[in-house]
């Protein structure tokens, strides 16, 4: 447990540069550049308030140079809190200024590292004006990447893509990821739930019955029955390994509780019940650092290399100074998340979600769906995209999904319960925005607090109403007490004789009866996009005929169907793991086998969705007319993967239906990639 919170907290983060970092330094401006750094020599320490705690910045300084930086920061997020502190304070050296740039994806922790540094400087007597004057600064020449070749290249350092590259290493692949941002970790760093996953051992020591059907049931039934039956039935069947895989990576997910649109207690998170998505990032980055996987970062990809005979061979890149590289690969990854961020896209789909806010990472802007329809694949349920209900108002800050499954409830303003708080989250959505000013309050008492170390959080960083009394936290939120008091008093009979008669709410964990009380300012803000590219159970990229687009894979937000209408909180993190795994396996596998294996599988499901004799005319006439320029490419191996939500099958015949609702949105899908490319 305390190597896990080390992950989450970053309890002592230090990071040294040293004026051995600066190389090729020259002067932006005159010559003279450099006279107005004047300090009193000697070691300041300035501090700050950051994402999660106090920052501290220890700052050396000459008379004429800031020599080294040392940052101590407790509780800024894992990778996004060390990204902030390596980034700032090695510009910061390099150009003896602080005119740099925040981090994107980090700026919380990077203007609290920023406001410490400065606050030092200050001490150390700096003009602190002439330091955050741009004409001021020192500038680094931009050092050339040379072009890389490798065997698999990865696009996106999120879950997904960290899974794919760990599984194609273990494989002995060589292998590199490329990550826009200067973060890694994409959405995954803002998972706060856990990790959906039945028939574990987990499951089965806590005594939990469960089963992979009643599982895949909740989801399609949640999904409103629109989610791709085999990625759905891959990504259940294999919920329990990748479970399984993660915990022997050291992410200790020991404990189960409920999450909305589910039966049965399935969703599996950190103990103390800390956020699992810094948790996942931690070991997944410590295991590609044992395998010497590089990560570039600040490193966008920008367009897709294709031989003559249309297979993916590379990917063109720049970097944040503007260089160009290209990385020459057998195969290509994308796991470049979904585009919840981008709300031009969003607005492009579902016109009825413009003006929310977003849960998602500045990087979620459907680039690789957009990359990879520019190279011919073929988009799937574009406009399904989710809100998320709990989140804050102003920010779209994501508040967990996991502590309505420990127990918390939501009021609106009038002091009243509303809905049954484990409804699949855009029923619980709309739910919320029908309530005065779209907004209502999760509420949680101590003892739930004690249990849940997010909430925990949530409240040291000064988030929640305090009240030692529910009549005090009335006053607080401006509700009436009296109101708010029948209302918690009917809760908690209806928990107390296990029968929520106003709601129908059946997992009511814990009695609220007793204070101090707690409550949080929710709205829904756009949380995840469970449309994008078309794949197979082996998370090949397909084209707009079904066919496979050799040596392109895709795991993740990036991938569409698997969630179908409605993803179900704790998905999305078993999506990226099951389908990110599956990636980088087959990306590993020789390319000719792959195709050899996928004309064979795709042929035999194919015959499912049809008569055997419509079945054999129709691959005969496919081989036929694509046999003098790709003839391995007109069969598809039938395995999908995706890095939001995706499912597992072997077998099934409901690929067969999968292909059949392909042919019948083959011209709105086509009309959808139309739209994207442009």
């Amino acid at each position: 447990m305390e190597r896990m919170r080390k992950i989450i907290g970053m309890l002592l983060v230090v990071v040294l540069v040293g004026a051995g970092l600066v190389t090729s330094l020259t002067t932006l401006g005159s010559a003279s550049a450099q006279d107005g750094l004047s300090f009193e020599a000697g070691t300041y320490s300035g501090v700050a308030d950051g994402f999660g705690g106090s920052v501290e910045a220890i700052v050396t300084v000459t008379e004429t140079r800031i020599e080294n930086i040392q940052v101590i920061a407790d509780g800024e997020t894992g990778e996004i809190g060390t990204a902030a502190i390596s980034e700032i304070t090695e510009a910061i050296i390099q150009t003896q200024s602080l005119a740099v740039d925040v981090v994107s994806g980090a700026s919380v922790s990077s203007n609290a590292v920023l406001a410490a540094i400065e606050d030092a400087l200050k001490q150390a007597g700096a003009d602190l004006d002439y330091l955050k004057d741009e004409a001021n600064k020192l500038s680094v020449e931009a050092v050339e990447q040379a072009d890389i070749d490798t065997e698999v290249v990865v696009i996106g350092a999120g879950g997904a893509g960290m899974a794919a590259a760990i599984e194609a290493a273990l494989a002995g692949k060589d292998v590199v990821i490329l990550e826009q941002m200067a973060v890694i970790g994409g959405n995954t760093n803002r998972a706060t739930g856990g990790m959906n996953a039945s028939q574990t051992y987990i499951q089965a020591e806590l005594g939990v019955e469960d089963s992979n059907e009643q599982f895949y049931e909740d989801t399609f039934t949640g999904g409103y029955e629109l989610n791709d039956p085999v990625l759905l039935r891959t990504m259940v069947e294999q919920s329990a390994d990748a479970l399984q895989w993660v915990n022997d990576l050291g992410a200790e997910l020991t404990d189960v509780s409920f999450s909305g649109g589910q039966t049965n207690a399935r969703i599996h998170k950190p103990k103390d019940g800390s956020a699992v998505g810094p948790v996942l990032i931690g070991v997944l980055k410590e295991k590609l650092d044992e395998l010497d996987v590089p990560i570039y970062l600040e490193s966008e990809a920008q367009s897709l290399i294709t031989n003559d005979e249309g297979h993916v061979v590379g990917v063109n890149v720049v970097t944040a100074d503007g260089a160009s590289f290209v990385v020459n690969a057998d195969a290509v990854i994308l796991a470049t998340g979904g585009f919840g961020a981008n709300m031009e896209m969003v607005e492009q789909y579902d016109e009825s979600k413009v003006g929310f806010e977003t849960t998602n990472h500045p990087g979620a802007t459907g680039s690789g769906i957009q990359m990879a329809v520019e190279i011919g694949a073929a988009l799937y349920q574009m406009e399904e995209i989710q809100i998320h209900p709990t989140t804050q108002p102003g920010t779209g800050y994501l508040y967990t999904e996991g502590l309505r499954g420990d127990g918390a409830i939501l009021v609106n303003k009038e002091g009243l319960r509303f809905t049954d708080e484990l409804l699949t989250r855009d029923v619980v959505s709309a739910n919320i925005i029908a309530q005065t000013d779209s907004v209502a309050y999760l509420l949680v008492n101590q003892e739930l607090v004690d249990q849940n170390a997010s909430m925990a959080g949530y409240i040291e960083k000064g988030h929640a109403v305090h009240g030692e009394s529910l009549e005090e936290l009335a006053t607080a939120l401006e509700l009436d007490a009296a109101t708010l008091q029948a209302t918690l008093d009917t809760y908690n009979e209806a928990q107390a004789a296990g029968v929520d008669e106003e709601f129908g709410r059946l997992n009511m964990t814990m009695s609220l009866a007793k204070g101090p009380y707690y409550a949080l300012s929710v709205t829904p803000s756009i949380h995840h996009t469970m449309g994008g590219l078309k794949i197979n159970k082996d998370t090949q990229v397909l084209n707009e005929d079904g066919e496979i687009i050799p040596g392109l894979f895709a795991a993740g937000e990036v991938v569409g169907g698997v969630h179908g209408g409605n993803r179900i909180g704790g998905n999305a993190v078993l999506d990226i793991i099951v389908f990110g795994r599956i990636a980088g396996q087959m990306a590993a596998t020789d390319l000719e086998a792959v195709l050899e294996e996928g004309t064979e599988e795709g042929t035999e499901d194919a015959t499912e969705d049809v008569t055997p004799e419509e079945e054999e005319e129709e691959v005969n006439s496919e081989d036929a007319s694509e046999e003098e320029t790709e003839p391995e490419d007109s069969v598809e191996n039938e395995e999908t993967g995706s890095l939001d939500d995706s499912a597992d099958t072997e077998g099934e015949p409901t690929e067969s239906e999968t292909e059949e609702e392909t042919e019948e949105e083959t011209d709105e899908e086509t009309d959808e990639e139309a739209d994207s490319a442009a």
